[in-house]
């Protein structure tokens, strides 16, 4: 990548970080602060933790369109100004139904799906995907980052300070939007981004895809019902609330590096879906161990179990989906995958606190060792992979050809699976078996 990619592609990595902060700090907090709510109750929490989920699903693709027609500053600013909104309306209130709806109104800055799109405007083509890596950082660090910084801000500013930091943080992303990242040309067509509408419910109801997509929706789900039930887990055995961030911090990093061995397997031949299995099964048994472990020890064990699970398939979970779907359609598959994601985090705080309203910690967890064992069951339906892959291959600008001969020769070359072509950008979106394909045999099209 030259400067100007690079410099983009942090300044975008830093505006998701900013965006999941602003979203997940609240998560470790707002269930110890209940009582200091009025009219709160454990379903209103469970509310309050998950509506975000339902705002973001509903405008992600919206949102991503419409940055298709109008500028992405434009759309991202936009994004940004309705999330600090938000946070400060839910600073401002005393009452649950006040913060329900500020995290309402920040999943309405549902930016991410732009955010994607201006990386493929900012950079050239053979140069994204080490683009996306650097943006995967930065979505990866923000999760273990938030869950530790929510607690001792909540220790020194209490919740409203939580809130008013999320404001803060969507203020600076403005500032790095406006003053840092490059203001794109054009906006160009880029499959692995763009949702294409013609092409949802194909993507929606693909059986390949679909325990991709339930599974990033029971993913999500156990993760905000989790956070239900851990603040309490931890004041149970002794734990004090200024502390909370110390362990969370112990134990994202044990997981972090108990999962080293795990992301070796993921990558031998045929073995993603086994090792996807099994971290399904180790989501089980934390949530079983955390119901019938006793003392800190059980307790912080089950609970690095229980990370170890959730950022391996975190991880896993997109790259199988990038995979399986069909050729030019990664985008619109991206926007089912996350429109499922963010429904899982809906469905998860409403649900677990309408549990909590009629049972107690242990209720939840045993309910979410079910969702495990149904999820478990629903992976044996998992396509396995061997050396299946995507590739976006910059096509030669000068080779005067018709669309169709271009095609057709792509379509030819050994390993070629499936093709599509954007002509006027000059761009082929190839799913190719890495077995049989040669990189050489395409270089008569981009040289």
């Amino acid at each position: 990548m030259n400067n100007q990619e690079f410099r983009a592609a942090i300044a975008i990595a830093v505006l998701f970080l900013i965006r999941m902060l602003g979203l997940f700090t609240i998560l470790p907090v707002l269930p110890l602060v209940a009582d200091e709510l009025i009219s709160s109750t454990p379903f209103l929490i469970g509310v309050a933790l998950g509506i975000y989920g339902l705002s973001q699903a509903v405008l992600q693709i919206p949102f991503g369109m419409a940055s298709d027609r109008f500028s992405r500053k434009a759309v991202i600013t936009f994004g940004l100004v309705i999330f600090i909104f938000g946070s400060l309306v839910a600073a401002m209130s005393e009452s649950i139904y006040g913060v329900i709806l500020g995290r309402f109104l920040q999943g309405c800055g549902a930016i991410a799906s732009t955010l994607f799109a201006l990386v493929s405007d900012v950079t050239r083509i053979e140069q994204r995907s080490k683009a996306m890596a650097v943006i995967g950082a930065g979505i990866g660090m923000s999760f273990g980052i938030s869950i530790v910084l929510g607690p001792i801000i909540a220790a020194s500013f209490g919740v409203n300070g939580v809130f008013i930091f999320s404001a803060l943080v969507g203020l600076l992303g403005l500032i790095v939007l406006w003053t840092i990242v490059p203001t794109p040309i054009s906006v160009k067509t880029n499959l692995d981004t763009k949702v294409v509408l013609d092409k949802f419910s194909s993507v929606l109801f693909d059986s390949s895809l679909v325990p991709v997509n339930f599974g990033v929706f029971f993913l999500h789900y156990c993760l905000t019902t989790g956070f239900m039930a851990f603040p309490f887990l931890f004041r149970d055995v002794g734990i004090s609330d200024g502390d909370h961030s110390i362990y969370y911090l112990g134990i994202l990093f044990m997981s972090i590096l108990l999962m080293s061995p795990f992301i070796w397997l993921s990558d031998q031949k045929g073995r993603s879906r086994l090792v996807m299995q099994w971290m399904v099964v180790m989501l089980l048994i934390a949530m079983l161990g955390l119901v019938e472990g006793t003392g800190s020890t059980a307790l912080l064990l089950f609970m690095v179990v229980f990370f170890v699970g959730f950022n391996l398939l975190e991880m896993l979970l997109p790259a199988h989906m990038s995979r399986v779907v069909a050729a030019g359609t990664r985008g619109t598959g991206m926007g089912v995958y996350s429109t499922f994601q963010f429904m899982g985090t809906f469905a998860g705080g409403v649900i677990g606190g309408f549990v909590l309203s009629f049972g107690d910690i242990s209720t939840v967890l045993y309910v979410n060792a079910g969702v495990c064992l149904i999820w478990l069951l629903l992976l044996f339906r998992l396509q396995s992979l061997s050396e299946i892959e995507s590739r976006t291959v910059d096509l030669r600008s000068d080779k005067e050809l018709p669309a169709n001969e271009v095609l057709e020769g792509l379509l030819s070359i050994h390993g070629v699976l499936d093709a599509v072509l954007i002509e006027e950008e000059c761009v082929a979106y190839l799913k190719i078996d890495s077995n049989k394909f040669n990189e050489a045999d395409i270089q008569q099209f981009t040289q």
